[in-house]
């Protein structure tokens, strides 16, 4: 027995087969999951730049951990001293764009693509360094409410530019290449003035990132912990 579909005969006489498959359905409780997280993580960075402090602790649970380049910690300690780099002029700015999220129950794991734009002074010229990457987020859903539990960003590939076109920087390559490839022009500037920059961190590549993703599918398969920070 032929299980093909009803062939049809285009123009130039010749058969064709059409297979229809039917349309999958999205469930619309995930649907709605999916756009709140999506939500939190654009509110996260807009009230984080905005120095919105009151709101911007409303993203995370009460035990949530972030982790930076120059800060690793309890997310209510972050939100401290975030506030005091920014009454002090610490220039650091976040964008955002692509969104991929994974959801299993009360569980998600959240990617989404960002960039870090740091302005300070470098051996006397001012610059800007862009750190492009990815946010990678542990969340729960907590009495109704999605928060962070834990967000650890992996740093792809970066850069240094001086403000003023005109001016001329020479960075300690020594210096520089001690640092990793994803985020060393970032760890350059931060170390230069004053921030003690953590190693290691995940990159693109490499057994960092590849303990990330693996702490992120046990997380949604009900691990205790979202990892090791």
């Amino acid at each position: 027995m032929d299980s093909r579909p009803d062939p049809t005969v285009d123009a130039g006489g010749a058969v064709q087969y059409r297979l229809e498959m039917p349309a999958a359905q999205p469930d619309p409780l995930e649907r709605d999951d999916r756009q709140a997280i999506r939500e939190l993580v654009e509110n996260w960075a807009v009230w984080r730049d905005a120095g919105d402090w009151e709101r911007f602790a409303t993203v995370w649970h009460e035990d949530g951990w972030m982790t930076a380049t120059w800060f690793q910690g309890p997310a209510r300690a972050f939100i401290e001293v975030s506030r005091e780099g920014f009454e002090k002029g610490v220039s650091i700015l976040h964008t955002l764009t692509g969104f991929s999220c994974d959801v299993a129950g009360p569980r998600a794991v959240a990617q989404t693509k960002m960039t870090i734009s740091q302005r300070a002074l470098v051996h006397g010229v001012l610059v800007d360094v862009v750190c492009t990457g990815r946010f990678y987020d542990f969340l729960e859903k907590r009495a109704g409410r999605w928060g962070l539990v834990r967000r650890q960003p992996i740093y792809e590939k970066d850069r240094m530019d001086p403000v003023d076109p005109a001016a001329s920087l020479t960075l300690d390559t020594g210096r520089l290449v001690r640092f990793p490839e994803g985020y060393r022009h970032l760890a350059y500037l931060q170390s230069s003035i004053g921030f003690d920059v953590k190693p290691g961190l995940p990159g693109l590549r490499g057994e960092a990132v590849e303990r990330l993703y693996a702490e992120g599918r046990a997380w949604l398969a009900g691990s205790e912990r979202p990892g090791a920070p």
